[in-house]
């Protein structure tokens, strides 16, 4: 059975490193946003082993008219335990608890290689594809809560 919970943002350092930056220095896997005003991190957790993380952050994104918007960050899954629905899960919680502060956005910068991922969570693209330096193609998701 999958837990979910509230985290630490240093215990979603090991698993951002290992999954989606393993070329970089830990360092690169520690965001700005970590500490901010109204950031949650949330993980995942199979028989008391972290699995899943994802990060929380207030940011505003110019393209939507929205005040009220939460920005997605840093999310994955140990490859391992992919397809348990860690991530889902994952999602599902953060939903609740920014629709419960009234926030009516919620936005990510996607990998491409997972923007049929997030499509399967609700999100939609928005924009075109674009360079992220050094990690690659990215698109913008968005889901409306």
């Amino acid at each position: 059975m999958i837990e979910i919970r509230k985290i630490e943002p240093e215990m979603t350092y090991s698993i951002r490193h290992s999954v989606l930056r393993p070329h970089q220095l830990m360092d690169e896997c520690k965001y700005e946003t970590d500490h901010g005003a109204g950031a949650f991190h949330v993980g995942a957790f199979y028989q008391r082993e972290l699995i899943s993380i994802a990060s929380f952050c207030i940011e505003k994104n110019s393209d939507f008219s929205s005040e009220m918007q939460y920005r997605l960050r840093g999310m994955a899954t140990l490859e391992e335990f992919r397809k348990l629905g860690a991530g889902k899960s994952l999602i599902s919680f953060a939903e609740s608890l920014i629709k419960g502060q009234g926030f009516e956005l919620l936005w990510c910068k996607g990998r491409t290689s997972v923007q049929e991922y997030y499509s399967k969570l609700g999100f939609e693209v928005h924009g075109e594809v674009f360079d992220y330096p050094p990690i690659g193609p990215h698109i913008i998701m968005v889901k409306h809560l």
